[in-house]
């Protein structure tokens, strides 16, 4: 189970690191030259799979007419064998001489750098949305970059009322305001306006995605003590990866280096550079943690710098299926040099949705063919899935798009936007809408809500409100559901005390678009009687007159401040 890992007082199970010299080996004996852009392979064949011939030409009957010529090659070989075995001493003595410079490089760039970040959050009730929890507090790790800003993650400032910021080698503790939060990046902004806790403070640099077994850095200030932490690592695995805070699948880099609470938001570094931002591990496993690769930090800032503001991911709105079966690809008329994945879904608010049908075959993606298994090349004979060439567009870029539809090739332009689900993944920073009639509490439906419930969410909340939560698309812009989520009991809710959970789809025989609209509905009733259509077929009916009157007393019996969220007061209900 992937988590993030910057809040300090957040329990983890994870080992730390006993070893500071990583030797950097692959499971094949492949040797990794640190001094070296290319890799130098030192694999010791299986002397089985040789030819037959190779085998017969180092027996001993080869050298039978000569013993002495068997000894002398017996000594050679032992001679070479001990000049190797030196030389790979040698070797291993200079690669851990290396490996210990690689190391007080990165504690001489932290020290200027690398800042630890202390939070005071309060995260809102989804089940009394007009309160929030208590305020509890946190830590985690940071990094200064050109502009005077600092990046650390999302999860380390979310739902803040409170951050500060402390450079190493201080006691103060400065203020710090969060200029941008990416929550689906897991990444966010913030910059100090204290002139003071500038001096002496140096940027880092953002580098390039690490490849596989090259070693990294991770710094910051883990849980465990209060000064700054080095953990040294190898680069395992580059794909896009599960983002536990933003649940969006995004490119990430996955290492061996121990990534703990408090480690996250810290820098990544590979030489003299920025390699990537660490933010969760894999729970059950040891030393196993990821870190947010380059190329989405600069998508993230430079979306700040261009905006002001964070503009998010970009999405195809496509759901896609494999055409690895080959009686599928007959049925479309693939022809075997062809290869793409199927459309099966298409989310109405895309662009794509104007362009694309289903049952297209998408082929390729700004000239990049795509693989009946949905990847595109990587690199140097690596594969990811193309979604990563999506999530790296600018919002409002387009995209040349080639499908196969009925047979014929076709290729259409598509214009790439973030795109946000009908049920809302998350909700940090945000204050939840509800809206009170009558002691009839409704919001909107979110993710958040359903995690109320428990860890266990998935099967201890509302199964049919889960179901849809996850699978139903918005078919209109500002599109929700509206759920009646409890009753607070009165005189005149009697008897509707068990509707609860259920969707709200009808007022007075009006659709509800969403919650504003609900309650413009409510509000601008003309008629003696309020009927709510629910699911299930359920319907409740309200006086209109009496249940206005019923709502103040319910409102001060159980302490809410107002009948419905800021968001959705305008003069007229203000008034009222």
């Amino acid at each position: 189970m992937l988590r993030p890992i910057g809040l300090a007082l957040r329990q983890v199970t994870s080992s730390s690191c006993h070893n500071l010299h990583v030797r950097r080996w692959t499971c094949s004996g492949t040797f990794v030259n640190p001094f070296r852009s290319f890799r130098c392979y030192n694999t010791i064949p299986n002397l089985s799979n040789l030819h037959p011939n190779l085998r017969a030409c180092s027996s001993h009957r080869f050298f039978s007419s000569s013993s002495k010529v068997n000894q002398c090659r017996y000594f050679t070989t032992a001679a070479s064998a001990s000049t190797a075995a030196v030389e790979q001493l040698n070797y291993d003595r200079s690669n851990a001489i290396a490996d210990t410079i690689d190391a007080y490089s990165a504690i001489e760039l932290a020290l200027d750098s690398v800042v630890k970040i202390f939070t005071v959050s309060s995260s809102p009730n989804y089940f009394l949305p007009w309160q929030n929890k208590s305020q509890r507090e946190s830590m985690g790790s940071g990094f200064v970059i050109s502009g005077k800003r600092i990046v650390t993650n999302a999860h380390v400032v979310a739902d803040h009322t409170f951050v500060l910021v402390r450079k190493h080698g201080s006691p103060t503790k400065y203020r710090a305001e969060v200029k941008a939060v990416g929550h689906e990046c897991d990444l966010a902004i913030l910059v100090v306006e204290s002139e003071e806790f500038w001096e002496g403070m140096k940027f880092l640099e953002l580098g390039d995605i690490p490849f596989m077994q090259e070693a990294v850095a991770v710094v910051g200030y883990p849980q465990g003590g209060d000064n700054i932490s080095v953990t040294k690592g190898v680069v395992s695995r580059v794909e896009p990866t599960q983002y536990v805070h933003g649940a969006t699948q995004l490119l990430a880099i996955q290492i061996d280096a121990a990534i703990n609470p408090g480690n996250s938001g810290g820098p990544a570094i590979m030489g003299d550079k920025v390699a990537g931002v660490a933010f969760q591990n894999l729970s059950g496993a040891e030393n196993i943690g990821y870190i947010i690769p380059v190329p989405v930090i600069k998508h993230f800032v430079d979306g700040v710098e261009a905006s002001g503001s964070y503009s998010g991911f970009c999405s195809l709105g496509l759901s896609c299926q494999p055409t690895e079966n080959i009686q599928l690809r007959e049925y479309f008329n693939m022809r075997p040099e062809l290869t793409g994945v199927l459309v099966s879904k298409i989310n109405p608010l895309s662009d794509a949705y104007r362009v694309l049908k289903k049952d297209d075959i998408v082929l390729a993606f700004d000239g990049v063919p795509i693989a009946n298994d949905g990847t595109v090349p990587f690199r140097n004979r690596e594969r990811i899935t193309f979604d990563h060439l999506v999530s790296m567009k600018k919002p409002n870029e387009t995209a040349v798009i080639r499908v196969l539809r009925n047979g014929e090739e076709l290729e259409l332009t598509v214009t790439l936007r973030p795109l946000k689900p009908l049920v809302p993944i998350h909700q940090f920073d945000k204050v939840p809408s509800y809206f009170v009639f009558a002691g009839l509490v409704f919001i909107p439906l979110s993710q958040p809500y359903l995690h109320e419930h428990g860890e266990d969410w998935y099967n201890t909340s509302p199964r049919r409100l889960c179901e849809r939560a996850l699978r139903e698309l918005p078919q209109k812009p500002g599109e929700e559901l509206v759920i009646l989520s409890q009753v607070l009991m009165d005189d005149i809710n009697v008897g509707y005390e068990r509707l609860a959970d259920l969707q709200v789809k009808k007022v007075n025989g009006v659709d509800v678009d969403n919650l504003k609209h609900l309650c413009q509905l409510v509000q601008e009733c003309k008629e003696e009687e309020v009927r709510l259509d629910l699911d299930d077929e359920r319907v409740i009916v309200l006086n209109y007159e009496r249940a206005r009157t019923a709502t103040s007393h319910i409102l001060k019996r159980h302490r809410i401040p107002s009948a419905m969220s800021v968001d959705l007061l305008t003069p007229d209900t203000t008034a009222q």
